[in-house]
């Protein structure tokens, strides 16, 4: 029988990974390098290899407990990374809808149905009962744009995962996964030398996600699904009203 990695070595696996992929995309960008850079809210040059980075170890380290997180978390990333590449001015569930009635896919809407989508398969991998399936995939999509949503200065993605985690541990081993994968890039996130991206964000909240999807029953994960639903309009006021 394999043997699980436990809180510690998991976060371990994760930092280690992030680290060895973050180093690896730092020294040796694929693509256009003109992709792996982006100005921050400061007017600031910072790398986006942190975001893959943080994804990676992420799907490491989930991988050996929870093979459907990886699921999850992949998605996240990829969708994100188009964002990243592809994304516009527009912004809200409101208008990539619109746009997509209109004929439109944009970035926004292919982040929306391939992560909902990946989330829900997650969640039903996760889960043995219907409804119990079905609100581990909210809660697992909330969580992946939660943190996304909260991405909007220097570390506070990284800082919310390290939040959001903390009390996962005390239910198994999983929510440290993100947890060392958010530290991993955490202080050059501060320093304003790299940032997530959606690619990172995504993907460290949908790690998140499935960590509280395996911790909880089904009071719990209902519970979780409702504020995560709640945290996501208030997003899209906001993000409606400008704020």
């Amino acid at each position: 029988m394999r043997r699980e990695p436990g809180r510690i070595g998991t976060f371990a696996l994760a930092f280690g990974a992030t680290r060895l992929a973050y180093a690896g995309l730092r020294q040796r960008p694929p693509g256009n390098s003109d992709g792996w850079e982006r100005t921050n809210f400061a007017g600031r040059k910072v790398a986006l290899q942190a975001g893959p980075a943080a994804a990676f170890g992420s799907a490491v380290a989930v991988l050996p407990g929870a093979p459907a997180a990886a699921l999850a978390v992949a998605a996240g990333a990829v969708c994100g990374r188009y964002d990243d590449l592809r994304g516009d001015h527009r912004r809200g569930f409101r208008a990539h809808l619109t746009a997509l009635r209109e004929g439109e896919a944009t970035s926004g809407a292919v982040k929306l149905l391939g992560i909902g989508a990946a989330s829900l398969v997650a969640g039903a991998l996760l889960k043995e009962r219907p409804v119990d399936k079905l609100l581990a995939g909210v809660v697992i999509a909330g969580s992946t744009h939660l943190v996304n949503l909260v991405d909007v200065r220097p570390g506070r993605a990284g800082l919310t995962v390290l939040a959001l985690g903390a009390p996962g541990l005390l239910r198994g081993s999983l929510a440290a996964a993100p947890m060392g994968a958010a530290a991993a890039v955490l202080g050059d996130d501060l320093a304003e030398r790299a940032m997530l991206g959606d690619a990172g964000a995504h993907a460290l909240g949908a790690a998140v996600g499935a960590a509280i999807a395996v911790g909880n029953g089904r009071a719990g994960l209902a519970a979780h699904a409702a504020g995560l639903v709640a945290a996501a309009v208030w997003g899209e006021r906001a993000t409606g009203s400008g704020v």
